[in-house]
């Protein structure tokens, strides 16, 4: 018996998430229908003027905006950007270096240390646990 297998396909929003570009930003014909997951593919592997022009350009939504400053999506809220910005906008923010920007890299830094102490714990705890099943 063979089975007919349907196409997967997601809204608009979530193929934009996917892409990593602001869907507001994307052309018309890509926010009307429902993308396949072999649309998706084709556009990541081979991508159209748009995208890349989106990627390089902007405007880019909050998860790019806050990793190419290196916060949070939480510290680009509390430093009061709340839209999606251009990669000239970003550079210019950078430039500019506000006192908010450098404490939420401070903070972003502290719990990317933290992260790692923790990760360092449970390997070691993980180590000790394996050492003792194997005197047992």
């Amino acid at each position: 018996m063979t089975q007919h297998q349907s196409a997967q396909t997601m809204k608009p929003a979530t193929a934009a998430k996917k892409l990593g570009v602001y869907l507001d930003a994307t052309p018309d014909e890509f926010r009307a229908g429902a993308v396949s997951r072999a649309e998706l593919n084709a556009l990541q592997t081979d991508p159209p003027e748009w995208l890349r022009d989106l990627r390089r350009d902007g405007p880019h939504p909050r998860p790019v905006v806050a990793a190419k400053l290196g916060v949070s999506i939480s510290g680009l809220a509390r430093g009061g950007v709340t839209e999606a910005l251009t990669t000239e906008q970003i550079e210019a923010l950078k430039t500019e270096n506000p006192e908010w920007l450098q404490k939420e890299r401070a903070t972003q830094a502290e719990v990317r240390k933290e992260a790692v102490r923790i990760k360092e714990a449970q390997a070691e705890k993980a180590a000790r646990a394996d050492a003792t099943d194997q005197r047992d």
